[in-house]
Order: C-alpha cells, then sequence, then structure tokens
C-alpha cells in the first residue's frame, strides 16, 4: 500500500516524499480514508506509530478541497493538545504537511504573552493547534470565533483528563458548531476516554491497531532496584558504566528534577530540566539544546511524556515510576520510535513496588531485573509479576528466645531484615469526565 492509493492529492504526496514518508503506518491506512469520508473517529495506536499524520493529512485535503476562506477571528479545524510541548510537536509536523498547500497554520498555549496570539488570529487561520485553558482564553476575549468550525480533533484526550482539564472540555464543548467531524486519537483509550468518547462524537469509526496498553516492542525494558536515597548515585554509576550520549530522564516531581540536575551539574555533568514551573522559552530552549546534543541529559516530569519526537533517542531512564501506570507506555514512547529500537531503564525502589506491578499489569509483561553490584538495596524490592500480584518474600519462623535462670520465656519478633517496610498503595487519581448537559446531537 501506498499513500497515493488512500486518495491523497499531490501537494500532499509530494510533502510526505519530502519527509520521507514511504508507506502509511498501520493507523494511517485505516484513519486516513475515514477522515476523508467524513466520519467521527476514535483511534488507539502505539505511541510512536504516526498518529498525527494520520489526522493531520486527511485533515489538511478536507480543507483544501472544501468550504469557504477563513474569516477573521476564526478557524476552521481545532487540534485539542493537553500540553505546550505536544501542542509544538504537532504544529510543527502539520505545518511540514502543509507546506505545498495555501493554509495557514498557528500554535496557542499558555505560559507566554495572550497578545501576539490574539494579533496572529485577527486574519483567522485554517488549522488552529491549541491547550484547552488558553483556547477558552481567546474565545472569552472575542480572539477567537468557532462558528466556522468544521472538524474538531482531541489529541491524547486521556492526558487532558489526568492533567484536570475536564471542565475546560466541557466548557469547549458548548463552544463548538453542532454540526462537525470529531476525531479521538490517543496512545491508551481507558474507560473515562470511552465515555468521553460517547458523549462527543457521533457514531465514530473506532480503529485498535495494536493491543490496549501494550509497550511498543521495539524497546527493551528492564527494571533496576535500588534505595531510594542511592537513586542518584545508581543513575550516575549506570551512565558512566554505560558511556550513555543522550539521555531523557523522567522525576516524578518537579522538585525531583531540580535537585537531579542540580546533581549532574555539580559533578560536571552537561544536565538541563524542564516542569511546569519553569517558562515556556526556558523549556523549549532546553529541548532543543537536547535534541542538537548540546546538552546530554534532559531530566523532565510528565510534562515531556508527550510530545516530544527526538530523532534517533537511544534511551529512556524512569528515574521515578509515573504514579499513573498508563503515563509509563508514554514515557518510554519517546525512544524506539518510527521503527527504531531503544532502551527504556527504570530504577526501583522497595515504596514504587505497588507501582510497578502496576505497569507489569497494564503491559501485560514481567519487567526483568538487573542487580547492580554494590547497590544491592537494603529494603529489597519484593517480586512482582504481570498477574498485578506483589510477592512477598516468606518470613523467617518465630523461634523462642530464651532468658537465663529459668526465667520467663520471652517469645521475640524475629524479622528478616531484607523484609521491605509496609506500603501503601498505590492509587491511580480519579478523573473527571465531562458531563455535557445537551440535547441529542443532529445526525450529519
Amino acid at each position: 500500500m501506498t499513500f497515493a492509493t488512500l486518495g491523497l492529492i499531490e501537494p500532499l504526496l509530494r510533502a510526505l516524499e519530502t519527509l520521507g514518508y514511504q508507506t502509511p503506518t498501520p493507523v494511517q491506512a485505516q484513519a486516513i480514508p475515514a477522515v476523508l469520508a467524513g466520519r467521527d473517529l476514535m483511534a488507539a495506536a502505539q505511541t510512536g506509530t504516526g498518529k498525527t499524520a494520520g489526522f493531520a493529512v486527511p485533515l489538511l485535503q478536507l480543507l483544501t478541497m472544501e468550504g469557504p476562506k477563513v474569516a477573521a477571528n476564526s478557524a476552521r479545524a481545532l487540534i485539542l493538545c493537553p500540553t505546550r510541548e505536544l501542542a509544538e510537536q504537532v504544529h510543527a509536523s502539520v505545518a511540514e504537511y502543509a507546506q505545498n498547500l495555501p493554509l495557514t497554520t498557528y500554535a496557542v498555549y499558555g505560559g507566554v504573552s495572550i497578545n501576539p496570539q490574539m494579533m496572529k488570529l485577527r486574519k483567522g487561520v485554517d488549522i488552529l493547534v491549541a491547550t484547552p485553558g488558553r483556547l477558552i482564553d481567546l474565545f472569552r476575549q472575542n480572539a477567537l470565533k468557532l462558528n466556522q468550525l468544521q472538524t474538531l480533533v482531541l489529541d491524547e484526550a486521556d492526558r487532558m483528563l489526568d492533567l484536570g482539564f475536564s471542565e475546560e472540555l466541557a466548557n469547549i464543548y458548548r463552544m463548538l458548531p453542532k454540526k462537525r467531524q470529531t476525531l479521538l486519537f490517543s496512545a491508551t483509550f481507558s474507560d473515562e476516554i470511552r465515555q468521553l468518547a460517547g458523549q462527543m462524537l457521533n457514531d465514530p469509526l473506532t480503529i485498535e491497531v495494536s493491543p490496549r496498553n501494550v509497550a511498543a516492542n521495539t524497546v527493551k525494558q528492564w527494571v533496576v532496584p535500588v534505595d531510594k536515597k542511592r537513586k542518584a548515585e545508581m543513575f550516575v554509576h549506570l551512565m558512566r558504566k554505560g558511556r550513555w550520549k543522550q539521555v531523557l530522564v523522567f522525576a516524578k516531581t518537579r522538585n525531583g528534577v531540580d535537585a537531579l540536575v542540580d546533581k549532574l551539574q555539580g559533578l560536571g555533568i552537561n544536565a538541563d530540566g524542564i516542569h511546569g514551573d519553569k517558562p515556556q522559552a526556558t523549556r523549549q530552549r532546553a529541548l532543543d539544546r537536547f535534541k542538537s546534543s548540546d546538552v546530554q541529559i534532559l531530566v523532565a516530569t510528565d510534562v515531556a511524556a508527550r510530545g516530544l519526537d527526538i530523532e534517533d533517542l537511544p534511551l529512556v531512564v524512569n528515574f521515578d515510576l509515573p504514579i499513573v501506570a498508563e503515563d509509563y507506555i508514554h514515557r518510554i514512547g519517546r525512544t524506539g520510535r518510527a521503527g527504531n529500537t531503544g532502551e527504556a531503564i527504570s530504577l526501583v525502589c522497595a515504596d514504587e513496588v505497588n507501582m510497578l506491578s502496576a505497569i507489569e499489569m497494564l503491559t501485560r509483561q514481567t519487567l526483568s531485573r538487573h542487580m547492580e553490584q554494590d547497590f544491592e538495596p537494603e529494603h529489597r524490592v519484593p517480586d512482582t509479576d504481570a498477574s498485578g500480584q506483589v510477592v512477598k518474600k516468606p518470613k523467617k519462623p518465630k523461634k523462642p528466645k530464651t532468658s537465663g535462670g529459668g526465667g520467663k520465656r520471652n517469645l521475640g519478633k524475629w524479622v528478616d531484615s531484607g523484609d521491605a517496610a509496609p506500603v501503601e498503595p498505590s492509587i491511580k487519581p480519579v478523573r473527571k469526565v465531562p458531563v455535557f448537559n445537551t440535547g441529542p446531537r443532529k445526525k450529519k
């Protein structure tokens, strides 16, 4: 199968050829004809399999072939993304696909001044890529009208719910024309996302080109058990042992990112970090320097788990495991993209065992463990498997402890020093699904 057989017009075929796209990926082969036919669509595929082209390429063709010229302060198509980084990445891809077309594209998001964005929207844009919060700000200030909107794309909608955008999605839904095409693309489909799709989409076609919530088989994964207090030391040891050149590292908190970056920089290692507290310009500069190999180690919170497309990234390290198991798939999906191979290493301490178990159950695989000499943890990480069970090490039998002189026999508690302290179960945050109080949708 070729892109030409999917019915794409010549300017798009020429752009794809320039970008080195030879044959459609499975998600592209199924999604492009459906979008061109005007169907509502919800599609799931592993990260790095070409979802963006799956919706952007046919959307560009529809806008080129149909509809009036875009009006002032208007958009003909809207792509919603959960983070600034993903919005930038999606917009860059859309602009590349549209290089031979008479269409305008633009991206808006928070963290930067709204005034230049308002000025840019005065002439209208054909495709607007936006984060939910900034989109609502522009709409409320009358800088953007949506009455001309033909297509809505929800990209990584599960992440939007994770980040608490349920109320914003409900508000955006009320702003949209009733008659429109809606496309929902994601690497994973949770039950909440299926409920959201049932409310926002009209008789959608469902595409799942890979097993639900399975990590790409191009990524080699393993776990290194370590005590929490020695994680930074372990990371430096592994980095020097493996002579790592370019590594994307995920930490759980913003303070954790800053602490690890300070530690690495103090050792003379070229490292930088990105998280939600940093200005957008600072985040973009750090990312650009990492892509150009000016920065060796980039440490990030889950703000970087989606939307970072780094060519030939060889390695991802989970310094901390994610609280939400699905985010593990997105994190390691930054490597092993577009048919390349990659590695993902997770540093796991005893109090993360429930998170590890949740990840293994979600991905339906037991991650192999590599113990590093001189780093054997004092607090043992209990064995886990894909069944979701934590296998506890049997305790040694209690033995009577006698006191001298025939006195009372003291039965002491004997506990294996290798046993981990009791661990609170990892609780997955409850994601609110927006409730839309609207009447029945009109059939197209």
